[in-house]
């Protein structure tokens, strides 16, 4: 929705109500049992990504896609560059999908995994899948709010404006200050990249297993974070400390304010679905009648942030 400037966006529960319906998805690992718990806990409605593990390597990721697609799920998998071999490998992964009737992929850069790939980065990847009859309808490109230690802010947004005008939207990293996703969705915003973002979050996970994996699932520098503002790592671990609802009221005032392009959230399960599930359903049913104020718009397009760190 586009809302006049100076108006106030009312944070209603049909609003909320709607994000969960049809703007969040999970996230998922292709591991031995991956599909049977899918099939047990989560419903068809949800739409699925599913990553490139380089210990499954790229065609485990497709076989499960395939799978899943089959069961009536709507499925994106993660095409990693440094797990397709060439320009033929990925020729193959397209027909799969195609016939499959996978219609959404999620193309990254991917950590090394010795295999020999013709292909650098996330960039190198998407532009020779679009000399391909590729059929999807929807490429996701991954974003990195709270930056990333080897290289510069303005060489992440740089390869961003690169990238989009390949892709169809944007998911983020794991971050867990609601102000550094919005500060950053704004920035966006300001450098005209126009995509729909969707907002990595962890599900219901204990505070010790995310923390265990995250150095080796993209969220290590938001585990780090945690690590070093040690008033939030100790509400993160005592009882109730953690919740997905926490990020998401954070930023549900911030959906459809015309300066960023904020669209829903993107769950990372780590594979523990049932908790996962049980908690979307609960907070489809719990948020609206916690979501009863007014937000006003802030239209601070192309402001610092008076509390960037």
């Amino acid at each position: 929705m586009n809302y006049p400037v100076n108006a106030t966006v009312p944070l209603t529960g049909e609003r909320l109500r709607q994000t969960f319906q049809h703007h969040l998805g999970f996230e998922v690992i292709p591991f031995k049992r991956t599909r049977e718990a899918l099939l047990a806990h989560v419903p068809k409605e949800v739409p699925l990504t599913i990553t490139a593990s380089p210990a499954k390597g790229q065609d485990a990721t497709i076989d499960l896609a395939v799978e899943l697609t089959g069961d009536g799920y709507s499925v994106s998998p993660h095409l990693s560059a440094q797990q397709i071999r060439d320009r033929g490998h990925l020729a193959d992964i397209v027909a799969r999908c195609h016939e499959a009737g996978i219609a959404g992929a999620f193309v990254i850069g991917g950590d090394q995994t010795g295999t020999r790939t013709k292909f650098h980065d996330a960039h190198g990847l998407l532009a020779a899948l679009h000399e391909l009859d590729h059929g999807f309808t929807d490429i996701g490109i991954g974003g990195h709010p709270e930056g990333h230690p080897a290289v510069s802010d303005e060489a992440l947004f740089t390869a961003l404006l690169k990238k989009a005008p390949l892709a169809t939207h944007i998911t983020t990293q794991i971050v867990f200050d609601p102000k550094i996703i919005a500060r950053w969705a704004r920035e966006l915003t300001r450098r005209g990249i126009d995509l729909p973002v969707y907002v990595g979050v962890p599900g219901a996970v204990t505070r010790q297993k995310l923390l265990r994996v995250s150095g080796g699932l993209g969220i290590g520098e938001s585990a780090n974070f945690l690590k070093k503002q040690q008033s939030l790592l100790w509400r993160f671990f005592v009882p109730g400390g953690y919740s997905p609802d926490k990020i998401i009221r954070g930023l549900a005032p911030h959906l459809g304010e015309p300066d960023n392009h904020l669209a829903g959230f993107h769950v990372f399960t780590f594979n523990d679905l049932e908790p996962t599930e049980e908690w979307r359903q609960q907070a489809f049913l719990r948020f609206p009648q916690q979501a009863s104020s007014s937000c006003p718009v802030r239209p601070v397009v192309g402001r610092p942030d008076p509390e960037r760190p």
